[in-house]
């Protein structure tokens, strides 16, 4: 019972202890809440006292830009007022302008219509090349005759029918000066050049075109074929009278259209592999076709050298068929018609050699050609079902391209058919000269025998 009552004691001691701690710190607490009270009033009382210092402060200067806004509105208004006046002044002055103008406005108008005109043929102009500098009359009187603020003098009107003259001198005169020109690997470098007129420029084998926009002379991608450019060095060379050279009028549009257009390598390369297969089976068939034809040269020859001779010769047709009758001589007629028949037969296969060849590739040719073609079409056909027809080029190029096999294959077709027909014909002169004379052997001997019986 003392035990229970000893801790009971400990423990309201213990109790009152904390709530004493407790209490010593609220009271803590509470005196810091006080003392921050206490500057946050004093702090607000400082910026009251402050702000009430800078209030008169700010209303002076708020007065002072009401001042100024009330000046410079004033100023605007008086500048509105100048602008009114100044822009009615500006008309009133045009005005009077145009009054004493009069017919001279129209006049001026078509002085800015003709200059003008002048500028762009002048600038394009291959005059321009070897005369630098005519542009900055031209450029000053069409700059003054387009801008009413500023009229051109009379000595700058002079210098635009002076410009002229020396347009229409220049058109007429044909001109060598050294003249720096840019390759087609784009580097530059100096050469002699003859300017013919106002159509064109030539110089060491080739033909070069002008660019008015850069002011510089080129060379063109690829010159034209040989038969244009191998005019160039005869003209240049020549000293006086008349001498021949490829002139292009229209200033070298001509000429780029010559060179955009395919060459040989590239017009065969369009046909692809068919074309290649059919330009080379026609190699084979020409081939064949002069091997054949020299032959027959060499055997008709020496046919025609045999019908001269008594003596049979067996390094030809003919000398091999006498050589038969030579060995025959005693046999009846039908064995000897035999023989001579057979002995023809023999020397037929060389003399018809290759004929069947040749007439076959003239007759298979336009069929790969047709094949070629119809095949490019069908390609033709699938880009357009891809692509669209946006692009009319394209479609012309595929077209151009498949059509390209039919053009190469009667290029076989028809020097190999003429072919054919030729050394065919020839063929069949040399075996008519063989059976002829086989039938006059026969109707001497065929006599001969007849005289024998009736004796």
């Amino acid at each position: 019972m003392k035990k229970i009552l000893t801790s009971a004691a400990v423990l309201v001691m213990g109790l009152s202890a904390v709530a004493n701690a407790q209490t010593a710190d609220l009271n803590s607490l509470l005196d810091k809440v006080k003392e921050g009270r206490a500057t946050e009033t004093q702090q607000h009382k400082e910026r009251e006292r402050e702000f009430m210092a800078r209030k008169e402060q700010q209303a002076q200067l708020l007065a002072e830009e009401r001042q100024t806004q009330q000046r410079l509105e004033r100023e605007s208004a008086r500048l509105e007022e100048t602008r009114r006046n100044n822009e009615a002044e500006i008309a009133r002055q045009l005005e009077v302008q145009r009054e004493r103008l009069g017919q001279l406005q129209e006049l001026f108008g078509v002085l800015q219509q003709n200059a003008g005109d002048a500028k762009s043929i002048i600038s394009t102009s291959h005059v321009t090349i070897d005369n630098p500098g005519r542009m900055g009359p031209i450029n000053t009187l069409v700059e003054k005759a387009s801008d009413s603020a500023e009229l051109p003098t009379i000595e700058e009107i002079r210098a635009w029918p002076v410009v002229m003259v020396q347009e229409m001198i220049g058109s007429s005169e044909i001109v060598t000066f050294n003249q720096t020109v840019r390759g087609v690997d784009g580097n530059t470098y100096e050469t002699d050049v003859t300017r013919i007129g106002d159509f064109g420029i030539v110089g060491d084998g080739k033909f070069y075109i002008y660019k008015p926009s850069t002011g510089e002379v080129e060379e063109l991608q690829r010159q034209p074929s040989g038969r244009l450019t191998g005019t160039i060095d005869t003209f240049q060379n020549a000293s006086g009278g008349f001498s021949e050279i490829a002139l292009d009028p229209s200033r070298g549009q001509i000429l780029s259209l010559e060179v955009e257009k395919p060459t040989l390598p590239e017009y065969l390369a369009q046909g692809g592999f068919i074309g290649y297969l059919t330009l080379a089976l026609g190699a084979i068939g020409v081939l064949m076709a002069v091997v054949q034809w020299l032959y027959l040269m060499m055997v008709s020859g020496k046919v025609k050298k045999q019908i001269r001779s008594e003596v049979a010769d067996t390094n030809n047709p003919l000398g091999r068929v006498l050589s038969v009758y030579d060995s025959n001589k005693n046999v009846d007629v039908e064995t000897l018609e035999l023989k001579l028949d057979e002995a023809i037969l023999k020397e037929t296969p060389a003399l018809e050699r290759f004929l069947t060849l040749i007439k076959l590739i003239s007759a298979v040719a336009p069929l790969f050609g047709l094949l070629g073609t119809v095949t490019g079409m069908i390609q033709t056909f699938q880009a357009i079902t891809l692509f669209g027809t946006g692009d009319p080029s394209m479609m012309a190029a595929g077209i151009s391209a498949a059509l390209m096999t039919t053009v190469e294959g009667l290029v076989v077709a028809i020097p190999t058919l003429l072919l054919h027909s030729f050394v065919a014909g020839t063929s069949k002169s040399v075996i008519h000269v063989l059976e002829e004379q086989s039938a006059g052997i026969i109707a001497v001997h065929a006599e001969k025998e007849h005289a024998n019986a009736s004796a």
